[in-house]
């Protein structure tokens, strides 16, 4: 009996150690999950009950997930909650997606707010493609909207520029310095995408230049300043454009060089030079027919003398063949004696004082 009863005591205690053994581990598993729950509570619950009291819940499983993805759990119920609390419903998911994208939540959320008070449309994608459109630039989601409520000023030409002024010829060649301020908000629809504000600064600067241009004279522009404005606004200067423009004022007009006066004078002096060089060819020429008349008047004279030369040749041929006698010859010399006679008198005359002297 007794050897009976020994095995069944055996089984007895190895069982009692079996389940003792689970139940410490059990024990330790229950533990385990206490103490993360613990852990998880300690890290979460007061962001948990912030959220919930203020009616914008975010699940814990959501913001287990948020801290294994690294995203700032605080800023996203913070954000979350700033947003129900001005009528905007938005869930975690999209304000965790916009931060992974690089995106500023708090920016994002900042301007849909003042967009709904100044009664704005704007949907939560459009203001994230703008905050993602202007990172890295001086410029923010809030200020597209802020420009949009309040409107902003252009200078044209732009401050920066080194220019002061923008310049245009009237038709009478006078010129007219202009200065102009352009009054725009933004346009959230084509925010994304749109030119910025050089585009209407250079838009602006075309249109005075050509209205300037298109008047009669300076007095015109004088006389009617806000023609250059009307004009330039109607010709629909802001498509394409992140703004809308409100309205163009010429804040300065003054009148600078008589650009066509100058441009005559300058014709005028070319002209002068083409008609001188003309000329020049001309007495160019004259010198050149004068030289050459002197050449020929060397050339016959070398034929007098020549001619002059073949004279004693004649006569003594004449006086071989009997054509000539020595009577001829004595008249001839006679005549000739006579003529150096007469011009020896003529000459003395020429040479003479006169009486008065």
């Amino acid at each position: 009996m007794n050897t009976t009863i020994l095995p069944l005591l055996l089984q007895a205690e190895d069982a009692s150690n079996t389940a003792g053994s689970l139940a410490l581990i059990g024990f330790a598993i229950i533990s385990v999950i206490a103490l993360v729950i613990v852990i998880i509570m300690l890290n979460f619950f007061g962001i948990w009950i912030r959220a919930i009291v203020a009616k914008a819940p975010v699940s814990i499983l959501s913001m287990i997930g948020m801290r294994l993805r690294k995203v700032p759990v605080g800023m996203i119920v913070d954000n979350r909650i700033m947003a129900v609390k001005a009528g905007i419903q938005i869930g975690s998911d999209p304000l965790e997606a916009h931060y992974l994208a690089g995106g500023n939540i708090y920016q994002v959320i900042a301007a849909l707010i003042a967009a709904k008070k100044a009664g704005i449309f704007l949907e939560f994608d459009r203001a994230c493609a703008i905050d993602l459109a202007v990172k890295g630039t001086n410029k923010s989601v809030i200020e597209a909207v802020q420009t949009s409520v309040n409107p902003k000023v252009i200078d044209c030409p732009a401050s920066s520029s080194e220019r002061t002024t923008i310049d245009g010829i009237a038709k009478d060649g006078i010129t007219v310095k202009v200065k102009a301020r352009v009054t725009v908000r933004t346009n959230l629809d084509r925010f994304v995408g749109g030119a910025t504000e050089e585009t209407i600064i250079a838009r602006v600067g075309e249109g005075i230049v050509t209205t300037i241009g298109s008047s009669d004279s300076y007095k015109a522009v004088l006389e009617n300043p806000d023609r250059i404005s009307k004009t330039v606004l109607a010709k629909g200067l802001d498509s394409g454009t992140a703004f809308e423009i409100l309205s163009i004022d010429i804040a300065d007009v003054d009148i600078g060089e008589n650009i066509g006066a100058k441009l005559q004078a300058e014709q005028a002096e070319a002209d002068k030079h083409v008609a001188q060089a003309k000329a020049e060819v001309r007495r160019a020429a004259a010198v050149a027919v004068e030289q050459e008349m002197k050449a020929r008047v060397q050339e016959m004279r070398a034929k007098v003398v020549e001619a002059e030369a073949q004279i004693p040749q004649a006569m003594a041929d004449a006086f071989r063949n009997g054509r000539m006698g020595i009577m001829d010859y004595q008249r001839i010399q006679n005549i000739q004696a006579d003529t150096q006679m007469r011009s020896s008198i003529a000459g003395n005359e020429k040479n003479a004082p006169s009486a008065d002297e």
